[in-house]
């Protein structure tokens, strides 16, 4: 197999990886039809609502979901039926294909891009049901069109959110796989051409292209990315695969078993764990363990998944108790009365373990342990269960630079969170309309509320609240906060490794009002390069970097109004690319609110140290449940999340409020929107578009970006 991730490497991109950047993605987030990526000219991702028109009909593109495999994945719908699909996006690019390669892989992917059982039977071994390939006559684009399947994820994705399996899943998740693979590599196949196949190998299994669907404690496996389309899309400057074999589709089954129950894939210095190695398995299932063996190849090695499948139903169940205790008989009587002594104490055994593993069990589940969920599990449920909405045309405002008006305008589930908050329950009509207002002085940034005590708005929305009067009512509806951020290249040595990942308040303050100019005068070990400082736009970022880091000093603050330049967070991170793809080493560091910082991997987030407490990093690793280091990819965005209880400490945090009139005569629409955002929905949409909330999410619900929640 070939990791995509060396593909494309003649596109200068800053991280030699142009299918997994996320450069081509806020290319065409930022410029409306925009083809190609800004910094390097790989093919940009499809727009929202981009159409694809096939030889079964014409399908709409709704949402990007990221990369899998040799291509890009986006949920759309069939637009006749409104059925919803997924489609993988093929990328032929000019640089890497010459114009006959071309030719010859779109004709090679209209023939094999698909494959269904050759007596039209409706295939039911789990293979994910693919409905057309498709080839974009004039580009160099590609596109298979597959069913929706819209609660699966890839054993890849499980494993950062669940960690390892336990030996039953794991052998489960085997007993389907090999069912697949025996009805895979047996039965008559056909392809899109209508050529017929006696069988065929996947040739290409891996965490990455089987997915996992759970319904009802049930977990059900499916595959995908058959290597003999995702294959055509190799680069010539790549050695080809040879034709894949079938027993390799068990060695290959066999790994993935063994990282489903390890949990992991590599050791912690970041190489792929040896199944050779006795110290990374489990001490558990021996049986399991050897039949994995055997599938890898290690020791007496399966001929075909039909065989391996009745090896694996005929194994012994786990058995708790150790089953070598056998002792040499002396006479008959002798070896009866050990042997009753052996049964009772092996009764007696089992009940302490079993004890001991309730007693354990029942620990898990007492309040004190799910303490940090109380507040969650005391929220209204969502919008439709808020009371006393009052019913009519409201209109609020914050700033019009500031976080509220830049997250209204994200999307969430195909909506922008505006559009899902001005008519929040429907039944009501209670119409919430956004007019942000412009403050004239920066240091004073007093317009959205003065706004509402004056009577022009309802209600506003800000972080600066320490200048409401006491006619006004504030409540906290989330939490934000600013991530600073240096350079960050994964290939080369970088300032974030050099830095150790973190910097301190005071070397900040410094830095922002230039009286440190150059790097290695925080440290001798630093690189020999000046300090490059840059501000946000946001008026209240800035404001809250005054207020934390400078202490609203009134010179420091003049010194970082004479010498900091400001520029938009996108054109900070824009010129680290610049600067990286140039070759040169780059000094710059910037801060800004977590909503434009946070999901981009140009830029490495610090964490703050605030005099001698203890390094403060919000951002969390999710499957080892960590803090973020520098040797971590940070373009693989769905491996991340921030931490609330961790985020409670973060120096650079803030609460949102909603600022309304404390007056009764006047309609309670503040205080009724701080409701709604307030709710388990409101909080799972705010949390979606760069937002912390107020209180931890349980894992099974964030683990399913809310999806609990309507």
């Amino acid at each position: 197999m070939h990791s995509s991730e060396y593909f494309y490497q003649e596109y200068p991109c800053s991280y030699n990886a142009p299918l997994n950047c996320d450069r081509p993605f806020q290319t065409a987030q930022e410029i409306k039809g925009a083809r190609f990526c800004l910094e390097c000219g790989f093919p940009a991702t499809l727009p929202q609502e981009a159409e694809i028109k096939g030889n079964w009909g014409t399908y709409q593109v709704n949402t990007f979901l990221g990369v899998r495999g040799n291509g890009r994945l986006y949920a759309g719908i069939q637009v006749k039926d409104q059925q919803p699909v997924i489609i993988k996006e093929y990328l032929l690019p000019s640089h890497c294909f010459n114009e006959k390669e071309t030719l010859e892989r779109k004709e090679t992917f209209k023939r094999v891009g698909g494959v269904s059982l050759a007596d039209s039977r409706t295939p039911n071994f789990r293979l994910v049901n693919t409905w057309e390939a498709i080839a974009d006559e004039k580009g160099e684009r590609c596109y298979l069109i597959t069913k929706g399947t819209e609660a699966s994820q890839t054993l890849a994705q499980y494993l950062t959110q669940h960690g390892a399996m336990t030996a039953p899943q794991v052998r489960e998740v085997l007993n389907q796989a090999l069912q697949t693979l025996e009805f895979l590599h047996s039965q008559k196949l056909r392809f899109p051409s209508n050529q017929v196949q006696q069988g065929l190998a996947h040739g290409n299994l891996s965490l990455d292209s089987i997915l996992i669907q759970v319904e009802n404690n049930q977990q059900y496996i499916y595959f995908d990315d058959l290597a003999i389309w995702e294959n055509v899309f190799i680069p010539p400057s790549i050695p080809q695969p040879a034709p894949s074999k079938r027993e390799q589709d068990l060695e290959a089954l066999g790994l993935v078993a063994f990282y489903l129950w390890v949990g992991r894939t590599t050791n912690y210095s970041n190489q792929p764990l040896d199944p050779r190695e006795n110290e990374h398995w489990p001490n558990i299932d021996h049986d399991l363990k050897k039949f994995i063996y055997r599938l890898l190849r290690l020791e007496n090695p399966f001929f075909s998944a039909e065989a391996a499948r009745q090896a694996l139903l005929q194994l012994p169940q786990e058995n708790l108790l150790a089953t070598s205790l056998s002792p040499l008989p002396t006479s008959q009587e002798q070896d009866k009365g050990l042997r009753t002594k052996l049964v009772w104490l092996g009764i007696l055994a089992f009940l302490l373990l079993g004890g001991g593993i309730l007693f354990y069990l029942w620990q898990r589940h007492q309040p004190e342990d799910n303490s940090k969920y109380i507040t969650w599990f005391g929220l209204v449920r969502n919008f439709s269960e808020v009371n006393n909405v009052p019913s009519g045309k409201f209109t609020y405002t914050g700033e019009k630079d500031g976080t509220w008006s830049f997250i209204l305008k994200q999307q969430v589930d195909n909506n922008s969170l505006e559009e899902l908050l001005t008519n929040p329950k429907p039944e009501v009509k209670a119409e919430f309309t956004y007019e942000p207002v412009s403050s004239v002085d920066i240091d004073n940034l007093t317009q959205p509320i003065e706004e509402v005590t004056i009577g022009k708005k309802d209600f506003a929305i800000t972080s600066l609240v320490d200048k409401i009067t006491d006619k006004l009512e504030q409540t906290a509806v989330v939490n934000d906060g600013l991530l600073v951020y240096v350079a960050f290249n994964k290939k080369d040595s970088n300032l974030a490794n050099a830095l150790g990942g973190k910097i301190t308040l005071e070397q900040l303050r410094q830095i922002y009002t230039g009286k440190i100019t150059n790097w290695q005068q925080i440290n001798s070990n630093l690189p020999n390069l000046d300090v490059k400082a840059f501000a946000p736009t946001e008026p209240e970022a800035i404001q809250k970097f005054q207020e934390i880091v400078l202490k609203n000093d009134a010179q420091d603050k003049a010194l970082f109004a004479a010498k900091i330049e400001k520029l938009d967070t996108t054109k900070t991170q824009n010129q680290i690319r610049k600067e990286i793809l140039e070759g040169r080493n780059t000094g710059i560091i910037g801060f800004g609110i977590i909503g434009k910082t946070w999901a981009q991997c140009t830029g490495y987030p610090l964490a703050i140290v605030d005099n001698n407490k203890p390094a403060s990093q919000p951002l969390f690793q999710r499957r080892e449940h960590r803090p973020i280091n520098t040797s971590d990819d940070l373009c693989q965005h769905d491996n991340y999340f921030f931490d609330v209880n961790a985020f409670q400490s973060y120096p650079l945090r803030y609460p949102i409020f909603v600022v309304y009139p404390k007056d009764k005569s006047r309609q309670s629409s503040g205080s009724t929107f701080a409701e709604i955002l307030t709710t388990r929905q409101g909080q799972c949409l705010l949390s979606k578009v760069g937002l912390i909330p107020l209180q931890p999410i349980p894992d099974d619900i964030n683990s399913y970006a809310c999806k609990s929640v309507p």
